[in-house]
C-alpha cells in the first residue's frame, strides 16, 4: 500500500500470537471493557467490545483520496475504508493483530482454485449479494471491474498487479473495446454467472492476494462512468454514499440491499459515517483529544505537539496506542535530475542525511527506528544492514564531501525537494534535511504539494519530477503483504512505472534490480526466496536511489466513544469495518 499505502500486511512485532477471533475477544484473543490501558488496542486485543448498532462514525482526513474508485486508489488507509462500501473476491480478515493479516473469502466462497501449475485461478461467487440498487452481481461484474483497473491513463494511482501477470496478450482497457469478451481480454473468463476464472502469463502461488485487491469489488458496465466514478460510487458492501462532495467531505448511510446473511465478515455497527477532508491536521488532533471526533482517518498517528500532551497524561496515554508496522518513511533519489545522475551525488546524499534529525521529524522513537536500508523488521527474512554506516546515525561530512569530489561537485549542488502539504511530518522531515545536507553545500529548496495528487500528478508523474528539478521526494511506503514481493515490488522493479503518473516507484530505475526482482519472485525455497529478496534489498541500497528514514510507529489516539477498536496489522492502523461507536 503505497506510501503509507497501503493493503499493507503489517506485521505488529508483539502480536505473535496465534488463533485469534475476528472482531472481538472469542478464543485466542482478549479484549477489555473496564479501564483503558497504553497500547491496548495492539498486540491483538480489542478495547471496548460491543456488537451494539447505531449512531455516528466521525472522521476526518488531512488531505485527500487518491480516488474513491477502487480502480484507483492506493493509500492504507482507503483499503482499510473501502470494505466498508465494497466487496472483493476475497480481503483480508476484519480481526486483531496477525490474524487481520489472513486472506478470507468475501463475494467468493473460498480462497482461489489453482491449476496449470498456478497459471490459472478459479473463484466461485456468493449468491444473493446485490448492487446498492437491487441488482444482482454476478462474475461479469467482478471482471469488468478489474479490466477498466487495468486502464493507467484513466486510473494512474492503483497497483499494477493485475497488468504485470494477467496474459493480457496486448489488451489495455475497455474504453476502447466495446464488446471485450468478443474482441478483447481473454485473460478473465466468466463461464457462469458465478465463476470467475483468470489466466496468468506466468505461475504465481500468491495470486489470493490479487484477489483481496480493491481492484476487485465489482463495477456494473452500465454505471461506470470512467474517472468520473468516483462520484458516486455503486456499492455492495453495508454501506452507500448519500453525498459526496469531492475534496470537501463525505456521508455513508446504510445500504438496504446489504444482506448480513451472505456476509461473514462485516457487523456494520453505525448508523451512518461522515468523512470531513482537507482538515488541518494539529486541529484533527485537538478534536479527537476533545472527543469531537472519532478517527484521524489517516491512520499515521498525531501530530507533536499532540504527542507531547498524550504522553504526558497519563488518562490521554490510556487511550492511546503505538503499533509497529511494516511502513518505511524514506526520501527518493531522483537520477533524471543532475547531478543526481552520478551515483557519487547521490552517496553524498546518504552519507550527509542526519537520520537523528529525520526520527526528530516524526516523533522521535515513539515514531519508528532509524532505518539503514528497506525491508522493516517485521516483514518476512529482513535482514539488518547498512551500506553508508555514520556515527550515531547523525551524517558523516567528510564521507559525503569525498563523494561530492568523486561527482564534480566539490563545493556542492542546488536541488529541490518535495512532500505532501498536508502532512506536517514530511514538512519537518523536508526541513531536516534542508539543515543537514547545507552542512555540505547540498541546497535543497522545499517543495510542497497536495497529497491527493502527489503521485498522480507530482512525484509520481516521471516527466514533472525531471522537468521541476524533484531531486528528493519525501514518501512512505507500507507492503501489500508481509513479504519481500508484497514490500518491495512496486517501489523498486522499473517495469512498474508509468509515463502517465500514480507511480509508487519513484526514483528506481535498474535493469539489474530488475533482475532480482524476478529471481526472487521464481524461487521456490521459502528460505532462498527470502535471501532473494534481501539481495534486493542490498542492491537497491548499493545504487543510493533511496534514502530510508525510520521503520515507522505510529501515535494513535482512540476516544472513550468509540467501541469495537483494534489495531489490524494488515493495514497498522485501527479496523475501520469493525468499529462501532456510543450512541
Amino acid at each position: 500500500m503505497r506510501r503509507t499505502r497501503i493493503m499493507a500486511a503489517v506485521a505488529v512485532a508483539s502480536a505473535l500470537a496465534v488463533g485469534l477471533t475476528a472482531c472481538g475477544g472469542g478464543s485466542g484473543s482478549s479484549s477489555t471493557s473496564g479501564a483503558a490501558t497504553y497500547n491496548a488496542a495492539s498486540g491483538g486485543k480489542v478495547v471496548n467490545a460491543s456488537d451494539t448498532k447505531g449512531g455516528t462514525l466521525r472522521m476526518a482526513n488531512a488531505g485527500d483520496w487518491d480516488s474513491l474508485d477502487p480502480a484507483d486508489m492506493y493509500y492504507g488507509y482507503e483499503w482499510n475504508f473501502a470494505r466498508l462500501t465494497g466487496r472483493g473476491l476475497l480481503m483480508f480478515a476484519s480481526a486483531p493483530g496477525q490474524e487481520g493479516t489472513k486472506l478470507v473469502p468475501d463475494l467468493a466462497t473460498s480462497l482461489g482454485q489453482s491449476s496449470d501449475g498456478g497459471k490459472t485461478w478459479t473463484y466461485k461467487l456468493r449468491t444473493g449479494v446485490k448492487f446498492e440498487d437491487g441488482s444482482t452481481v454476478t462474475s461479469k461484474d467482478v471482471k469488468y471491474a478489474v479490466e477498466r483497473s487495468l486502464d493507467k491513463t484513466v486510473f494512474p494511482d492503483g497497483p499494477t498487479y493485475f497488468n504485470d501477470f494477467l496474459d493480457l496478450q496486448g489488451y489495455t482497457t475497455p474504453y476502447s473495446d466495446p464488446t471485450p469478451d468478443k474482441l478483447g481480454l481473454k485473460a478473465i473468463e466468466t463461464p457462469d454467472d458465478s465463476t470467475i476464472v483468470f489466466h496468468l502469463n506466468t505461475a504465481y502461488s500468491g495470486f489470493d492476494y490479487f484477489a483481496a485487491l480493491p481492484s476487485t469489488m465489482p463495477v456494473q458496465q452500465a454505471k461506470d462512468t470512467g474517472a468520473d466514478y468516483k462520484k458516486h460510487v455503486v456499492s455492495t458492501g453495508p454501506y452507500k454514499f448519500s453525498e459526496n462532495n469531492l475534496s470537501k467531505n463525505f456521508t455513508l448511510v446504510r445500504n438496504d440491499q446489504w444482506d448480513p446473511k451472505t456476509d461473514p465478515n462485516r457487523k456494520a455497527l453505525p448508523d451512518q459515517i461522515t468523512v470531513q477532508l482537507n482538515v488541518n491536521a494539529d486541529d484533527i488532533d485537538s478534536r479527537l483529544l476533545a472527543g469531537d471526533l472519532d478517527v484521524d482517518i489517516a491512520g499515521t498517528g498525531v501530530q507533536a505537539a499532540a504527542q507531547g500532551k498524550i504522553l504526558a497524561n497519563p488518562q490521554q496515554k490510556a487511550n492511546a496506542d503505538n503499533p509497529v508496522g511494516d511502513r518505511l518513511w524514506y526520501t527518493a533519489i531522483n537520477g533524471d535530475v543532475a547531478p543526481l545522475d552520478n551515483i557519487h551525488c547521490r552517496n553524498a546524499i546518504e552519507y550527509a542525511a542526519d537520520k537523528t534529525s529525520y526520527q526528530a521529524a516524526y516523533g522521535g522513537p515513539t515514531g519508528g527506528d532509524i532505518a539503514t536500508h528497506l525491508l522493516p523488521p517485521v516483514t518476512q527474512g529482513s535482514e539488518s544492514f547498512d551500506q553508508f554506516p555514520t556515527p550515531n546515525n547523525a551524517g558523516d561530512d567528510t564521507k559525503a564531501k569525498q563523494e561530492l569530489a568523486a561527482c564534480g561537485q566539490p563545493n556542492g549542488f542546488s536541488t529541490s525537494i518535495s512532500y505532501r502539504a498536508e502532512r506536517p511530518k514530511e514538512k519537518n522531515t523536508a526541513e531536516a534535511l534542508q539543515q543537514s545536507l547545507s552542512k555540505v553545500g547540498i541546497k535543497l529548496t522545499i517543495k510542497p504539494f497536495p497529497q491527493g495528487d502527489y503521485f498522480k500528478l507530482y512525484a509520481g508523474k516521471p516527466d514533472y519530477a525531471k522537468n521541476n528539478g524533484l531531486g528528493l521526494m519525501i514518501t512512505g511506503w507500507q507492503g501489500d503483504w508481509t513479504d519481500g514481493f508484497g514490500f518491495l515490488k512496486q517501489i523498486v522493479d522499473s517495469r512498474t512505472i508509468r509515463d502517465s503518473g500514480g507511480n509508487s516507484n519513484l526514483t528506481v530505475k535498474d535493469p539489474a534490480v530488475d533482475a532480482l526482482v524476478d529471481k526472487a519472485s521464481n524461487t521456490a525455497d521459502n528460505d532462498a526466496r527470502n535471501k532473494a529478496w534481501v539481495d534486493v534489498d542490498k542492491k537497491v541500497m548499493s545504487d543510493a536511489y533511496i534514502l530510508p528514514g525510520i521503520f515507522a510507529k505510529a501515535l494513535l489516539y482512540r476516544p472513550t466513544n468509540l467501541t469495537n477498536v483494534f489495531v489490524n496489522d494488515a493495514y497498522g492502523m485501527y479496523d475501520y469495518l469493525a468499529l462501532g461507536v456510543k450512541k
